[in-house]
């Protein structure tokens, strides 16, 4: 067994400022999502600023309900430790709560603009799981979100690089990277949503099959973690609201599709909110 020191968490210290890898990661997640959703959103006849105007609302609002979940959700910590509430640069933002802020964002912007929710939202939804693949290197950063403990002979044969086995090393012993296997779920989730959309799917399904195949990764990556929000001691949030996700994903398409209130993904010209 080795000693080995972590990567720094923090990149770069200008004076009072301390800026951190986390940040700077789920930053660059962010901007990469938002260049394909612009691109896609011009290519799609919509005003190419669409995105630049609903992100200046959604991340703020996005990074708040993120936070407030997973505060109300440990809530007996943060009730002893005011202090820590609003230190996001440590980690604790639940993707779930983000989604909820984004998402409801989004339907009240879409109204505002007279625009189809439903096609904002095919459009963001591999910006979405791009930019969640990404930020999953942040939880690397601050060795946080990792699974039980392994022997490295174990991370050894999934042919890690040794600076992954190594930040795996926490407190003198290893940890499944689960950051990771959700990071390359959420890769190949991208790059099945991008395939999916030119295959006559109707318009809404690409943000529903998002949902879906992100949640079934959630799920069972979920199981490994150990630092889980719980509703009860056996009973994982993330797992609960994953097959919520799942359940109402498959619904709504039926739904829309039996009540014939969706359009070709593709079909210009046309509202359907």
């Amino acid at each position: 067994m080795g000693n080995f020191e972590p990567i720094n968490r923090i990149a770069l210290e200008l004076g009072p400022i301390t800026i951190y890898w986390y940040g700077i990661i789920i930053g660059f997640g962010i901007f990469l999502g938002w260049l394909l959703a612009t691109k896609e959103a011009k290519r799609r006849w919509l005003d190419q600023d669409v995105f630049s105007d609903l992100l200046l609302w959604a991340i703020p609002i996005s990074l708040l309900s993120a936070r407030l979940y997973y505060v109300l959700f440990n809530l007996d910590y943060y009730l002893d430790n005011p202090g820590q509430i609003l230190a996001i640069w440590e980690g604790g933002i639940a993707i779930h709560g983000g989604l909820i802020g984004a998402v409801a964002t989004s339907i009240v912007y879409a109204r505002k603009k007279e625009i189809s929710f439903w096609q904002l939202a095919d459009i963001a939804a591999p910006s979405i799981i791009l930019g969640q693949a990404i930020g999953r290197w942040g939880n690397f950063m601050n060795q946080e979100a990792h699974g039980t403990e392994v022997t490295r002979t174990f991370l050894e044969d999934l042919m890690l690089p040794d600076w992954i086995i190594n930040q795996m090393y926490i407190d003198g012993a290893y940890y499944h990277p689960t950051f990771l296997y959700e990071s390359l779920w959420n890769l190949s989730v991208f790059f099945v949503l991008l395939a999916i959309r030119k295959f006559g799917v109707k318009r809404g399904e690409v943000f529903l099959s998002y949902l879906i195949l992100y949640s079934v990764g959630r799920f069972f990556v979920e199981g490994l973690r150990t630092d889980s929000l719980m509703v009860t001691d056996e009973l994982r949030i993330a797992q609960v609201i994953s097959l919520a996700l799942v359940g109402l994903s498959l619904f709504l398409i039926w739904y829309r599709r039996q009540k014939q209130s969706t359009n070709r993904f593709y079909k210009e010209g046309i509202n359907d909110k």
